[in-house]
């Protein structure tokens, strides 16, 4: 059965963005079971709160939801389990190298399908403080308002 090629968003940690400053990404792939496919194939996933972890030289992915599906048995999964991240060795040591030197912390930043396969996208992320969120959401109004001044000039306003 071949797989569906580009890239399918699942869920996305919108907060995150705003509650950390995005150093780097990397993409990761999960071992997921059956049941926790199928869920995410119907669009179900949260990433409130979720964070990875390194145990063991491993990262594990925790507190993420995937909700149990609906068709699913006997056999179905626990919504929040501990899901280990399927990364290479190489990725991995550099990772916990950079988390514990510099205080980083790994956040779940969307998890999506790409050519069929689950993944999860991780940004190596430092926490913001409360100033730096008010400084971001006042840049943020102020490209807002250049932006509509600029667009509205654009179309045949003459001074």
């Amino acid at each position: 059965m071949p797989r569906e090629k580009g890239r399918k968003v699942v869920a996305s940690n919108r907060k995150a963005r705003h509650d950390y400053t995005i150093l780097e990404t990397v993409e990761a792939g999960m071992a997921l079971t059956g049941t926790e496919v199928k869920s995410l194939r119907s669009g179900r996933a949260s990433l409130v709160d979720a964070f990875g972890q390194a145990s063991r030289g491993e990262i594990f992915l925790h507190a993420m939801h995937i909700p149990e599906y609906a068709q699913g048995t006997w056999t179905n999964h626990e919504p929040r389990r501990i899901r280990k991240l399927l990364l290479k060795r190489h990725e991995i040591d550099r990772l916990l190298g950079k988390i514990r030197e510099s205080g980083l912390t790994l956040v779940p930043l969307s998890i999506y399908f790409s050519d069929g396969w689950a993944k999860v996208e991780l940004g190596l992320a430092r926490g913001k403080r409360a100033y730096d969120k008010r400084q971001d959401l006042a840049k943020r109004d102020a490209d807002r308002e250049i932006a509509r001044v600029s667009g509205r000039r654009g179309k045949g306003v003459e001074d």
